[in-house]
């Protein structure tokens, strides 16, 4: 039981890393202006990011629509912060969101990999 238990761990863990690498990588050099994003970010896009994969441990099951939702209460407290706003929280919300086909291709391998 503790061994099934250290799995799924393990698997989350890994599905957390997957969307860390896949966001981040895509923000900083697969968008249109990713110099300049590159150039641009701040602090609070990676602790934005930090707290998304956190939920995500923590969760049992991970769908397109928790995944949207944590991204959504996540990128909203951000957008109410003085030094963020809404448009740069928005921004930050659609990139995350964007990724969920490769991080669904992710969580699908890794459930292969299980059978």
């Amino acid at each position: 039981m503790a061994k099934k238990k250290q799995e799924e761990g393990f698997g989350l863990g890994f599905l957390a890393a997957v969307v860390g690498s896949v966001a981040a990588g895509f923000y900083l050099y697969g968008a249109k202006d990713g110099k300049n994003a590159r150039v641009k970010i701040r602090a609070w896009t990676l602790k934005a990011k930090a707290e998304v994969l956190e939920k995500f441990e923590k969760m049992q099951e991970v769908t397109e629509e928790s995944y949207q939702k944590t991204v959504d209460t996540v990128t909203a407290k951000y957008a109410k912060l003085k030094d963020v706003g809404e448009e740069e929280a928005g921004k930050l919300n659609l990139e995350l969101k964007r990724h969920w086909k490769e991080i669904q291709k992710a969580i699908t391998a890794k459930e292969g990999k299980k059978k």
